[in-house]
């Protein structure tokens, strides 16, 4: 618990940094100051309201024991023997086979899945999915990426800003080329920040959810198949707010550049090999 709060705490004050840096270009010392004060008045905003943000972005709805049974019920079995709190389900209207797990902590969680992995997958495999997410809960993963998907998102907004207006000194005429930088650095700043947080958290979330379902070849199984059908899938929700992709249980986005590139997922049979070998 304490090693997840210390990496949230550096990478809140990264993220202040990031956007310090990209103020100062933009605007100088002044510019600086304000992006400073702009970006920790973010990660507040981002503790308490970033995971509605992203359900919001997705569309995502709320069920319960009534309007899913089967589905809300498979999630409070797995809770009840990861020992967690009954978090709040959430389903999205998508055919693309995807899931994640969102909020501040366990008491305040939530996992959410398309309708697209409900209708593909077996309940043995959907019940490796769910337990994956649910490792992400128990660890404390859902902070992290929960703030950094919503800020990455603001980062990249701001670097676009910067693009728009250039550079600026106290003194001096805006300079193109430094907003041009800005726009293609900070960026990628953002992602390597998500890639160095994520990747080896879904390894270990794989692990932890072949643990808690008590079946590893099911959660292989489950992710052989979304590879396979998600990438003639596309997931709009995803391709508008790329930031969020880092999120899900394997990479939503159709993209082969940027994006790509810079995959916070690690690659899918890297993690069914591992799987394969726990059975």
């Amino acid at each position: 618990m304490f090693g997840n709060w210390l990496k949230t705490t550096i990478l809140m004050a990264g993220i202040v940094a990031l956007f310090g840096v990209v103020g100062a270009a933009i605007g100088g010392a002044n510019g600086m100051l304000l992006a400073l004060a702009f970006g920790g008045a973010m990660n507040i905003f981002a503790y308490w309201f970033s995971d509605a943000m992203v359900l919001r972005m997705y569309n995502a709805q709320e069920v319960d024991a009534a309007s899913a049974p089967q589905f809300y019920g498979l999630v409070r079995e797995l809770s009840q023997r990861a020992g967690l709190p009954m978090p709040r389900v959430y389903l999205i209207d998508a055919a693309q086979p995807n899931a994640f797990a969102t909020g501040r902590n366990p008491e305040h969680a939530a996992v959410a899945a398309t309708t697209g992995i409900l209708r593909l997958l077996s309940a043995r495999e959907l019940r490796g999915v769910m337990a994956h997410e649910l490792t992400h809960v128990r660890h404390r993963d859902i902070l992290i990426s929960t703030i950094a998907a919503t800020v990455a998102g603001a980062i990249a907004s701001i670097a676009q800003f910067g693009f728009l207006f250039g550079g600026r000194n106290e003194g001096e005429r805006s300079n193109p080329l430094v907003g041009l930088i800005v726009a293609i650095l900070a960026p990628i700043a953002a992602m390597l920040i998500q890639m160095a947080i994520s990747r080896a958290r879904e390894f270990e979330a794989d692990r932890g959810g072949a643990e808690i379902c008590d079946d590893p070849n099911a959660l292989a199984d489950a992710l052989e198949k979304m590879e396979r059908y998600a990438k003639g899938l596309p997931l709009p929700a995803a391709e508008e707010h790329p930031a969020t992709a880092q999120m899900m249980i394997i990479n939503p986005l159709s993209g082969s550049g940027m994006q790509n590139l810079f995959s916070t997922h690690p690659a899918t049979e890297m993690r069914i090999a591992r799987l394969r070998a726990m059975a």
